[in-house]
C-alpha cells in the first residue's frame, strides 16, 4: 500500500496533502480524499460514454497492477454507504480488471451542484466520446442543470453553433443512431441525413450507406436530390435532372446554418438569388429573430 500512496503522489503533485496517519484528507474546495472499496461504488447511470475500448481498457489495467491509480477518481456520497461515480469509469473498470480492492477517489460535497456540473463538464471534454453520446451529455447537462448553449460553448471551448448541430443528432430515428454509436456511419454522414424530413426515409438511406459505402459528398447529393419538389421538373417538355447546388451556395448555406442554427438554403441565380431560413415554431423563430437583431440568445 505503501507503494501504491507514494505513486498515488508523485501523480497528483501539490493537489492534496496528506500524512500517514490521516485517511481522510480535506481539500481546498471541501471535499475529501479517500481511499474507498471499488465494491462500494457504483457508475453514473447518466454517464454519457456508453462505448469502451477493451484493448485500451486491459493496457490501462496492466499499468494498475504494475503502478496503481496514478489519478484519482471523483465521486459523490449515495445512499446505504456507497458512492456514485462522477468521473473516472474508465481507471474503475480497470482497476477491478487488474484485481484491485480500493481506488483513490476524491469525494464532492453532493449538495454542490456547481462542483458536480463543472466534474461532468470537464468529463465531456476529455472523454472520446462517439457523436451520439456527446450529443446525449450534451442534452443531460442542459436539462439536469439548467446550462445554456453559451454556457457549454464557453465551458468546452466549443462553438455554439457545433453544440446545437450536434444535439440535432438525437432528432435521427434510434436505429440510425445506433449506426452512429458503433461507428458504421460517421456524423457527417449522419448530419446530411438530417436534410431528410422522414424518418423512413432516413433509415432506408443510412442502410445504402452501410451497403454501398457511400461518401459523405455522395450521401449529400442524393439528400439535395431527394428534397427537389416532385412537381419541379414536371413544367418543362424535355426531362432533365435538378440542378445540384453550386460549391459555393453549399458553403454560404452551412455557414448560415451554423449561424441561425436551423436549416437555411441559398440559390444563387443569373440575376438574382434566394435565402430561405426554415423555422420550427412562432418560439424559434422569435430566436432566428433575435440573431438579426444582435440580441444574446
Amino acid at each position: 500500500m505503501a507503494a501504491k500512496q507514494s505513486g498515488l503522489g508523485r501523480g497528483l503533485g501539490d493537489l492534496f496533502a496528506r500524512t500517514d496517519d490521516d485517511q481522510t484528507a480535506p481539500l481546498e474546495d471541501g471535499s475529501t480524499f479517500e481511499e474507498l472499496d471499488v465494491s462500494k461504488i457504483v457508475p453514473n447511470p447518466q454517464q454519457p460514454r456508453k462505448v469502451f475500448d477493451e484493448d485500451d481498457l486491459d493496457e490501462l489495467s496492466a499499468s494498475i497492477k504494475e503502478f496503481g491509480v496514478l489519478q484519482p477518481i471523483v465521486v459523490r456520497r449515495s445512499d446505504k454507504g456507497s458512492y456514485e461515480l462522477i468521473m473516472g469509469e474508465r481507471r474503475l473498470r480497470a482497476s477491478k480488471l487488474a484485481g484491485v480492492t480500493t481506488i483513490p477517489a476524491i469525494i464532492r460535497g453532493t449538495d454542490d451542484t456547481a462542483l458536480l456540473r463543472d466534474a461532468l463538464l470537464e468529463n465531456l471534454h476529455r472523454a472520446n466520446l462517439n457523436a451520439i453520446e456527446e450529443a446525449q451529455a450534451y442534452s443531460q447537462l442542459l436539462d439536469d442543470f439548467a446550462c445554456t448553449k453559451e454556457d457549454l460553448a464557453q465551458r468546452i471551448h466549443r462553438s455554439r453553433p457545433q453544440i446545437s448541430n450536434t444535439l440535432r443528432l438525437l432528432n435521427l430515428p434510434h436505429t440510425v443512431q445506433n449506426k452512429v454509436a458503433a461507428g458504421v456511419l460517421s456524423a457527417g454522414h449522419a448530419r446530411a441525413l438530417l436534410g431528410l424530413d422522414d424518418a423512413d426515409a432516413q433509415e432506408r438511406l443510412a442502410e445504402r450507406i452501410v451497403a454501398e459505402g457511400l461518401s459523405v459528398r455522395s450521401t449529400e447529393e442524393i439528400v439535395a436530390l431527394t428534397r427537389i419538389p416532385g412537381g419541379a421538373t414536371a413544367r418543362t417538355s424535355t426531362p432533365r435532372g435538378p440542378r445540384l447546388p453550386s460549391e459555393r451556395e453549399q458553403a454560404i448555406s452551412s455557414r448560415l446554418s451554423d449561424q441561425f442554427d436551423t436549416r437555411v438554403k441559398v440559390a444563387i441565380g443569373r440575376n438574382k438569388g434566394k435565402i430561405t431560413i426554415e423555422f420550427a415554431s412562432g418560439e424559434d423563430l422569435d430566436r432566428i429573430m433575435a440573431i438579426f437583431d444582435g440580441k444574446t440568445i
